[in-house]
């Protein structure tokens, strides 16, 4: 898609292969797509003109550019230095000083906190909203409905950051997401509650996107590692702890202060990016052109796909007229999509997002991480009420784990992939998590609850070195004025993922719970066994099988993100860094 996105440039430049040390360069640009968007170099000293228009630091020096077309030019971008002011990677300033990094930090993991939080933060409080409200038969589209407009407008956003900067798209979509907050608190009705929380989401996917893209601008590649796993780990513990957030303000103050207690905190985070993030000043030329009939297809698209994916099984069967259809129509829009993005002069979707073996095997196995976390976070908290006998809160305890050793493997990935690289790094975290996947069936029936908590440990640990050395050295391969659309894409591969998970071994718990229990069992019921207290041995063990078979799919998951990963170039294509004189 979007061949006509990456015409008008100024030429091909050379990228520099992928460093284990500062100053190291390597000159191995295999797997980069010569016909991909190049990247300019950044000049040395007062200001000027850089690539794509963005203003960089110049001198009277000459200007000495990669020559269009070699293979052997590096385009070095330059590396912010620390306490002063200075360009980032591709000439693009980000922060005026190292002193306002700070602020814009507190706000970028305050925003990830909201985004995170309200996925999970409703679950426990559904008693009391359908008590409230009534519309018991459609709630499960509180989470439907958020996850679909998250999804579907994380490529949007990314694009848009792109075009007009970082900073008006996160202030707009922070601006959303509070005011979606503000709506769902004075819901009057179910039908009204889904809608505004769909509103929220337009503003969570910008949120999502735009944070992690900020964060890869601050920082240059040697710190980047840090602010990712803080991230990283705001967003597990935010995650982990939604379900008992909800649940205390539900019962101790009322279920509408789960969406106003965004608004200060959403407020902090606005003011903090208003006042500390500063862009580069532009210079005038054309009108930015925004793709918006291939915005729409996308967001159609995904929107079909998604909703035949989440409510498939669940809403009705998967093989009926509203499943089938759903997914007709959006195959007719997808193929829609590619003639759409084909023609348009700056796609929403570019091309060579996809024709990059190393942006593409990432998607691709971004997508293998989001299917395969479907089985802790959906099916271990079941596992462990129903099998174990555990309360809600100690079966969150159990997944929580997983978040005690994902940011510490996360905090030290740098110091592996700077010895063997980013594609080797990420695959010895997924291949260790392949094995600690088919570990779980090995688990002796009942067992004991420190058994599945050391899995979930274990299994943290291995994805820590997984995600973040793809994430970073994706975000390294690509300049600045790609980098926004390249981080949405990651992210929209990873929450696409999430969602056909959650479709397949859905079905699949499904099928062996109906087996084992004559037909007559699927998840609906063992959710109301559970709060009936009336788990018995038949339905325990119905339950292990089925978590059992779930995690077993995981693992085949983790195996095609690993067969992804090995179509990748051993070494990525960083663009090279170099410290402007100051």
């Amino acid at each position: 898609m979007g061949g006509g996105g990456e015409r008008g440039r100024s030429g091909d430049a050379g990228r520099s292969g992928e460093r284990g040390r500062s100053g190291d360069t390597g000159a191995d640009g295999a797997g980069m797509d010569a016909g991909g968007p190049p990247a300019g170099q950044p000049l040395r000293g007062g200001t000027g003109p850089g690539e794509d228009g963005q203003p960089t630091v110049t001198t009277a020096e000459p200007d000495r550019r990669s020559r269009a077309g070699t293979n052997t030019g590096n385009p070095p971008t330059t590396q912010p230095a620390h306490g002063g002011t200075g360009p980032g990677e591709d000439g693009q300033p980000t922060v005026t000083t190292a002193g306002r990094r700070g602020p814009v930090v507190a706000a970028l993991m305050l925003g990830m906190a909201l985004a995170a939080l309200d996925g999970t933060v409703v679950s426990t409080a559904v008693p009391q909203i359908v008590g409230d409200l009534g519309g018991f038969s459609v709630f499960s589209w509180l989470f439907s409905g958020y996850l679909l407009a998250v999804t579907v407008t994380l490529p949007v956003y990314g694009k848009l950051s792109d075009t007009f900067g970082r900073k008006p798209v996160l202030i707009a979509g922070i601006v959303l997401f509070l005011a979606g907050s503000l709506l769902c608190a004075a819901a009057w009705s179910m039908a009204s509650l889904i809608a505004f929380r769909v509103v929220q989401g337009l503003g969570g996917g910008a949120l999502q996107g735009t944070i992690q893209t900020i964060a890869a601008d601050l920082y240059p590649l040697k710190e980047r590692p840090r602010i990712v796993a803080r991230l990283s780990t705001v967003w597990a513990v935010s995650s982990v702890a939604g379900p008992a957030v909800g649940g205390l303000l539900a019962a101790y103050a009322d279920w509408r202060w789960i969406f106003l207690i965004n608004l200060p905190v959403g407020g902090v985070a606005l003011w903090l990016i208003a006042r500390h993030l500063v862009e580069p000043v532009r210079e005038r030329g054309p009108r930015p052109r925004v793709d918006w009939q291939g915005a729409l297809a996308v967001f159609v698209t995904a929107t079909l796909l998604l909703t035949a994916l989440v409510q498939g099984g669940v809403a009705w069967p998967w093989i009926s007229a509203p499943s089938l259809g759903l997914l007709g129509a959006s195959a007719v829009c997808a193929a829609v999509t590619v003639l759409v993005e084909r023609r348009a002069a700056e796609p929403v979707i570019p091309g060579w997002v996809w024709r990059r073996r190393t942006i593409a095997s990432v998607n691709l196995a971004m997508g293998a991480l989001g299917l395969l976390m479907v089985a802790p976070t959906v099916f271990l908290p079941t596992y462990a009420q129903s099998v174990l006998g555990l309360g809600p809160i100690a079966a969150g305890f159990v997944l929580s784990a997983m978040t005690l050793s994902w940011p510490v493997t996360a905090a030290y990935a740098n110091r592996v992939y700077n010895r063997i690289g980013f594609r080797d790094t990420a695959l010895t975290g997924m291949g260790a998590a392949l094995l600690v996947l088919l570990a779980f069936p090995l688990l002796p029936y009942p067992g004991e609850p420190w058994q599945p908590a050391l899995i979930m440990l274990l299994l943290g640990a291995a994805l820590g070195f997984f995600q973040l050395p793809l994430l970073v050295g994706v975000q390294s391969t690509v300049p600045w004025a790609e980098r926004g659309t390249t981080t949405a894409s990651v992210l929209f591969s990873r929450q696409v993922g999430q969602s056909v998970g959650a479709a397949l071994f859905g079905a699949l718990a499904n099928a062996v719970l109906a087996a084992r229990l004559g037909g007559a069992g699927d998840l609906d019921s063992v959710s109301r066994a559970l709060a009936d207290g009336s788990s018995q041995e038949p339905l325990r063990r119905a339950v292990a099988a089925a978590v059992d078979l779930v995690f077993a799919g995981a693992a085949a998951a983790a195996a095609l993100g690993l067969l992804a990963l090995l179509f990748a170039p051993r070494r990525f294509a960083v663009l090279k860094e170099r410290r402007p004189d100051v």
